[in-house]
């Protein structure tokens, strides 16, 4: 059994799960650490979840509510909550019950084996097809981004050892992951298969235009590889220029005459003007991090407290 356990959960339009939840990790934490804490952290909800999660801090001493000043998203709220943790293991669950808080002792077994993250992975995701298409294409973005290859296993059911977050305790900017950061702290990951539950109430907030941001705020907030892909892209488009070149000059020895026509110059121009535009435009969102780094804005920031020290 261990000392203490901290369980942290972004909570979004959850009005309708979040007793539910609560009363379902009670029943788990006391046989998984002799002292366990609850962090809810209310990402600008919209609907009655803060209430909620004041009624909850009233009613449990072991529950405590966050309350963040405007939605900052999933992960910032994330990392809020994280830092807020006392205990030394840390699990992350969402709101909506897909992941059934009865597979974290699994979590944590697999843990005790030496490791200092642990993933649980669906077997099979309760999504759509589409969904499931943008999740995927996230993580392998992800992949790149962490450059390791448990990112094709992350998801938001994942258990982690709280001296890790020391790694991004100075970490502020308004672009998070909370799966890259974790690899600044560690490169000991493991995943294993857990129950993935159909939707309990609503619909999933992670839209696929969300999922697509997050993947672009990954690629170009935490790894170069556009800026690797841009220099690939640019130094094929000039040798296809060379090859043209020879192509011209091969024509006019053999030949005798120059290439005829407006079409051929006019898609040669439009090559070499695309693959500037596509170099300046990832060079662009570059800056534009810079800029926003540079305005210091804040990861997050918090409203309200509800039974937390």
């Amino acid at each position: 059994m261990l000392n203490s356990l901290s369980i942290v959960v972004p909570v979004y339009n959850a009005e309708l799960t979040l007793p539910e939840l609560i009363s379902r990790l009670e029943a788990v934490l006391g046989k998984q650490a002799s002292s366990y804490e609850v962090i809810l952290v209310n990402d600008g909800s919209q609907d009655k979840s803060w209430k909620i999660v004041c009624d909850l801090a009233a009613q449990y001493p072991w529950v405590c509510g966050i309350d963040m000043m405007r939605n900052f998203g999933q992960h910032n709220a994330l990392l809020c909550g994280i830092r807020a943790a006392r205990s030394e293991i840390i699990v992350t669950i969402d709101d909506d019950l897909q992941n059934p808080p009865e597979e974290i002792p699994r979590l944590l077994r697999k843990l005790s084996e030496g490791f200092d993250v642990i993933y649980g992975t669906p077997e099979k995701e309760q999504h759509g097809l589409w969904r499931d298409l943008a999740s995927q294409i996230t993580k392998m973005v992800l992949q790149g981004a962490m450059g390791a290859r448990i990112a094709r296993s992350v998801s938001a059911f994942r258990a982690f050892r709280t001296q890790v977050r020391d790694a991004f305790a100075n970490y502020q900017g308004p672009f998070v992951s909370i799966d890259v950061l974790l690899t600044w702290g560690t490169t000991r990951f493991a995943a294993i298969p857990v129950n993935h539950e159909p939707r309990r109430a609503g619909v999933s907030n992670y839209t696929i235009r969300k999922l697509i941001t997050h993947a672009l705020n990954m690629m170009t907030g935490f790894s170069t590889l556009p800026l690797q892909i841009a220099s690939i892209v640019g130094f094929g488009v000039t040798l296809f220029g060379i090859g043209v070149l020879f192509y011209v000059i091969g024509r006019y020895l053999v030949v005798g005459g120059s290439v005829p026509g407006f079409p051929f110059l006019a898609c040669i121009i439009a090559i070499f003007s695309g693959t500037q535009l596509f170099a300046l435009g990832i060079i662009g969102e570059y800056l534009a991090r810079m800029h926003f780094r540079m305005m210091d804005r804040p990861t997050y920031m918090v409203r309200e407290k509800k039974n937390c020290s």
